[in-house]
């Protein structure tokens, strides 16, 4: 905590906090802890419990992803409120957790949009990679119903659901570009140079153009 707390740069801290994000660590210097420290469940545990942003996320990069139980991983979740430290939990750590189907199904349903949010992300990973099983247009009809509305977090993660769909699945395409256009989420977010818009009709043509198998 020490270390950590000497790494806080006060400009850092400042553009993170732009993003929601707590903390003022450079995430290279803190990947590099984590790589001196190589996996240390007890450990990662016990920052977890400091409650302390930079902590949580050095907490996820040395943890054993498949070591934690779907109750432990529920309230890590609920507890997880900066974006980053969610964004870590649900990417480096659930996706990887033997249990994150069971959480899926349940998060996804959750009243707390930010919760429901790591529901959809998990859904997303599942329309690219294991779509089996998965009722595609219905999933399509819950974005087209709620997603022009939803809070920010959720918001997102249902416009990267419905990118996803139209990219790697060609017979729900002109639908997924259809909603996209007449709900207009994210159509003018800036978006730098050399990067692709995250509005789902653009993200789509461009992804789809890349790889012409698609």
């Amino acid at each position: 905590m020490a270390e950590l707390a000497e790494l806080d740069d006060p400009k850092t801290r400042a553009v993170n906090e732009k993003h929601g994000d707590d903390h003022g660590v450079n995430l290279g210097k803190l990947r590099a802890i984590a790589k001196r420290l190589k996996t240390q469940q007890e450990l990662a545990r016990r920052l977890w419990e400091t409650d302390d942003t930079a902590a949580r996320l050095l907490a996820i990069l040395i943890c054993r992803p498949k070591a934690f139980e779907r109750d432990e991983l529920d309230v890590m979740l609920r507890e997880a409120r900066t974006p980053k430290v969610h964004d870590w939990l649900v990417n480096y750590v659930v996706k990887k957790n033997p249990h994150s189907e069971e959480l899926r199904l349940a998060w996804f349903a959750d009243p707390d949009p930010v919760v429901a949010s790591a529901g959809w992300a998990l859904t997303t990973e599942r329309v690219a990679k294991k779509p089996e099983g998965l009722d595609l247009a219905g999933l399509l009809d819950v974005i087209e119903a709620e997603m022009k509305d939803a809070p920010d977090r959720l918001q997102w993660a249902m416009n990267h659901c419905l990118a996803q769909i139209g990219i790697e699945h060609p017979e729900h395409r002109t639908r997924a570009l259809d909603i996209g256009e007449r709900l207009e989420v994210l159509k003018d977010y800036p978006t730098s140079p050399g990067c692709t818009s995250p509005f789902a009709p653009v993200w789509i043509t461009e992804m789809v153009r890349r790889q012409p198998g698609k």
